[in-house]
C-alpha cells in the first residue's frame, strides 16, 4: 500500500456521512499514529484525561507493528465505514 493510498483513505474517513462509532474512531486513531509515528513512545496521559487516555491506549495497542501493517489495515478499515454508508 503506497502513502497516496494511505493518504486518500484518511481524507475519505474525514467525508463519512454517517460518523463512526467511538470504537471505530479510536481504532482509525490508533492505527493512523502508528502508521505516521510507528510505537507509541509517549507518557500515558494521567487518569483525569479519559479522552487523552483512550487514545493513547488506541495507539499503544498496535506497538510493535509496521508503519506498512498498520498503513494497511487503516485503509482496510476506512473502506469498511465507507461500505457501511
Amino acid at each position: 500500500m503506497s502513502q497516496a493510498e494511505f493518504d486518500k483513505a484518511a481524507e475519505d474517513v474525514k467525508n463519512l456521512s454517517k460518523k463512526p462509532t467511538d470504537d471505530e474512531l479510536l481504532k482509525l486513531y490508533g492505527l493512523f499514529k502508528q502508521a505516521n509515528f510507528g510505537d507509541n513512545n509517549t507518557d500515558k496521559p494521567g487518569m483525569f484525561d479519559l479522552k487523552g487516555k483512550y487514545k493513547w491506549d488506541a495507539w499503544d495497542a498496535n506497538k510493535g507493528k509496521s508503519k506498512e501493517t498498520a498503513r494497511q489495515e487503516y485503509i482496510a478499515l476506512a473502506e469498511q465505514l465507507k461500505a457501511k454508508q
